[in-house]
């Protein structure tokens, strides 16, 4: 049932006239009394008796006045506490984003955020594993792809450089690498399902084509988590290919070092928050975009 329908009919009843009701919506006389015999047609009864002179309710229009005015009561008042959500910072945001991001850059910034609107609480989904956003309610997500679902926005964070590391322990008893053409003869530890990346001499003097991994590289890893992978590097396991963000701090502790630094991932990866469209974003979506373009989109470690 239309509830513009509805407000309409309320209208003609507080004046008795179709063409003052519709002049007050902003109608015309012939829509107004289209939209009300539509009405009428879906409840199946006259609510109006009509003549060339006057407007009347039928003994079915007083009857059912007050049930239309009390829907539209209701339904006022819905709109207003979902107008009042969307422009107050309140409520519960879902967000979602890399366990591995996180714990280095969002968890130990979000206690200045939460101070700052107490009324807002976060519920935080961390997994290397992306899920989809509308079927789940979250709100809010960090990803390392652009979003290619036509019913997500996006908003770029930060570049996304990617390198090769090891840990000195590993190349100090595997050797150095000269070209990507050695991986071949070193340990590898990749992500689970991730695809071969191109290396490409910076310098533009080595005209070979190089991928990571390499198609007769030893995989002698292979992880689901970020995390896992980079610490399995620190401690030796092999060479791996890591976001720049996500060994920043251990290449300056020296724990890692980059490995074949003279060759470019040809990737143009970036990360970006991405969430569902909507006629209006909320406040609280908007407030913390802005808060975490401002804390990290011009991080130390976005080193490209």
């Amino acid at each position: 049932m239309d509830t513009e329908s509805l407000r309409l009919f309320v209208k003609v009843a507080e004046s008795l006239s179709i063409s003052a009701a519709g002049r007050t919506l902003g109608i015309s006389p012939a829509i107004a009394s289209a939209r009300l015999s539509k009405l009428e047609n879906q409840l199946g009864t006259d609510l109006l008796h009509r003549s060339t002179r006057k407007v009347s309710l039928s003994t079915e229009g007083e009857g059912f006045l007050p049930y239309a005015k009390e829907i539209l009561v209701q339904q006022d008042a819905a709109m207003a506490a979902i107008g009042s959500e969307i422009n107050e910072v309140k409520g519960l945001l879902r967000f979602t984003a890399s366990n591995t991001f996180a714990q280095l850059y969002i968890l130990p910034v979000l206690p200045e955020f939460l101070a700052k609107y107490p009324e807002l609480d976060l519920e935080l989904r961390l997994s290397d594993t992306e899920v989809n956003l509308i079927e789940h309610g979250i709100d809010l997500a960090l990803r390392n792809t652009e979003a290619k679902d036509s019913g997500l926005r996006a908003r770029k964070l930060a570049d996304d450089q990617r390198i090769l590391c090891a840990s000195p322990d590993y190349i100090a008893a595997h050797g150095t690498l000269d070209t990507p053409k050695d991986l071949v003869d070193h340990q590898l530890i990749v992500f689970k399902d991730a695809k071969g990346r191109k290396l490409i001499s910076a310098a533009q003097d080595d005209q070979n084509e190089y991928v990571f991994p390499p198609v007769n590289g030893r995989i002698r890893l292979n992880c689901d988590d970020g995390t896992s992978m980079k610490l399995a590097t620190v401690a030796g396991a092999g060479i791996s290919m890591n976001s720049y963000w996500s060994v920043a701090e251990d290449l300056k502790q020296g724990s890692l070092i980059r490995i074949l630094p003279d060759y470019n991932v040809d990737d143009h990866t970036a990360i970006w928050l991405v969430y569902p469209k909507a006629n209006a974003l909320s406040a609280k979506v908007r407030v913390f975009i802005d808060f975490l373009v401002e804390k990290l989109g011009a991080a130390d470690w976005d080193n490209s």
